[in-house]
This record gives structure tokens, C-alpha cells and sequence, in this order.
């Protein structure tokens, strides 16, 4: 599964738009992001780690690496 998949599962979980996402990323980067910008990020694979720990903790989720 990719992580825009999974972000993508995440939203319809826990009740979000990618418009509301995008809007609480901008509050918490900072900086300008729109849900045009967040979905060209996920389908071009260019969302930056930080960025998804960021979209994580908006969601109420921990990214974490588990050893297979």
C-alpha cells in the first residue's frame, strides 16, 4: 500500500477531508498548503517525512518503524 493509500484510509477513518487536512497542515507548518498542493504531493510520492509525522500527529497517529 502507498502512503497516500494510507493517508488516504486515515481521513475516511477518522472522519477528515483532505481540505481540512491540508488547512491544519498549513496552521501547523507554518507555511502555505493547499489540497491541491497536499495531493500532488502524495501521488507525485514527494510528501517529505517530516510532513507525514506532522499529518500523523494531526490525525492522532505515531509513525513507527517495525522490524519485519
Amino acid at each position: 500500500m502507498s502512503v497516500k493509500e494510507d493517508i488516504k484510509i486515515l481521513l475516511l477513518k477518522e472522519n477528515w477531508t483532505m481540505t481540512e487536512l491540508a488547512k491544519e497542515l498549513e496552521n501547523k507548518l507554518g507555511k502555505p498548503c493547499s489540497q491541491s498542493n497536499l495531493s500532488h504531493k502524495l501521488a507525485n510520492k514527494t510528501l517529505r517525512y517530516e510532513e507525514a509525522k506532522i499529518i500523523g500527529d494531526i490525525l492522532g497517529y505515531d509513525l513507527t518503524f517495525i522490524k519485519r
